[in-house]
């Protein structure tokens, strides 16, 4: 097998940090690994792989060297200027922001559900929002045995989806101190709002997942709302998914399609207590569902509580789990 030269742009932020001990866990097939980020942290050092490695300050010759493969994480700003750079010069850019995510030139992509997409990339592939992804590894399996006629999205979101300022705000919180990354306190209290408000009166992070379980989905007239907040856990974003399907169901064959899907992990047992929690999904690379019952509201209505890691499943390891894709690809031709 080949190896590959791979770059990771923003490595000394939080996403960035798991995607260095994701890769660790991983091991993929390269033959070097270069670590950048702004110059405020250029000439840092980081132990990664054994060895330590000397951040470098990303700038528009970075990737005169010949990467194939960058991994992405430092804000939709950079993603911007620099992924059109890096693709320019024979790299795949895999972009966490939200830079690219809509672009229809772009593939979006959560490798469990829509892998295909990856092969239609033009030298960038965007990772959906966290909230969005581990949503798509739990709706797909339903898509596709049932149809989907509409969904209803509440979420329960952790401050780490707000990055450092948002944890340091709930730990800060704590000892009763003003908030510094939120418009409110977050400790003993949920924010109904992530991101800014829209004119639609929704705030971006809903429109993220409308918009984006649409592209992933293949479905850009599925009904879709939904209410996102920010709660005062750590880490792991909670959702309660409410979902009209197109076909009848019976629900014991359901909750087996759904432990029969890729990367999801079924937990239900209500009468002992067993049922996805945060806490528990916390460090996992997996997502989990649980609390699956009849919506008696409407015809062939399910709820489902789905749990999974927002730095990891959200953000780093589906990152990297599109590279793995991609140089499964690669190896196949």
């Amino acid at each position: 097998m080949k190896k590959y030269k791979i770059a990771v742009v923003g490595a000394t932020g939080m996403v960035g940090r798991t995607f260095l001990k994701v890769l660790e866990e991983r091991k993929l097939p390269a033959e070097s690994y270069t670590l950048f980020a702004s110059a405020r942290s250029a000439g840092s050092k980081i132990t990664f792989m054994g060895e330590e490695y000397t951040i470098r300050e990303l700038n528009e010759s970075s990737f005169d060297e010949g990467f194939d493969i960058a991994l992405f994480s430092a804000g939709g700003s950079i993603s911007e200027k620099f992924a059109p750079i890096a693709a320019s010069k024979g790299c795949v850019v895999i972009d966490n922001s939200s830079q690219w995510r809509m672009d229809p030139e772009v593939p979006l992509v959560v490798p469990e559900v829509n892998p295909e997409d990856i092969k239609k990339h033009k030298g960038i592939i965007a990772n959906p929002n966290c909230s969005t992804i581990q949503a798509m590894v739990a709706l797909r399996p339903l898509q596709q045995k049932y149809g989907i006629k509409r969904i209803v999205y509440s979420t329960y979101q952790a401050v780490s989806g707000a990055g450092l300022g948002g944890y340091q705000d709930l730990e800060n919180g704590i000892k009763g101190e003003a908030p510094k990354k939120f418009n409110h306190p977050i400790f003993n209290n949920c924010l109904p709002q992530i991101d800014v408000f829209l004119p639609n009166g929704y705030t971006k992070e809903e429109m993220k997942m409308v918009n984006e379980t649409r592209k992933i989905l293949g479905d850009n007239n599925m009904k879709i709302t939904a209410t996102t907040v920010r709660v005062p856990v750590f880490m792991s974003h909670s959702e309660s998914i409410n979902v009209e399907l197109e076909k009848p169901f019976d629900l014991d064959e359901l909750k087996q399609t759904l432990a029969a899907a890729p990367g999801l992990i079924l937990q239900d047992d209500p009468e002992n207590a067993v049922y996805p929690m945060a806490v528990d999904a916390s460090d996992k690379d997996e997502v989990f569902v649980g609390r699956i019952r009849r919506d008696e509201s409407v015809e062939n209505g399910i709820n489902m509580w789905v749990v999974a890691d927002n730095i990891r499943k959200g953000a780093a390891t589906n990152t990297i789990q599109i590279a793995q894709k991609l140089i499964e690809y690669w190896e196949s031709k």
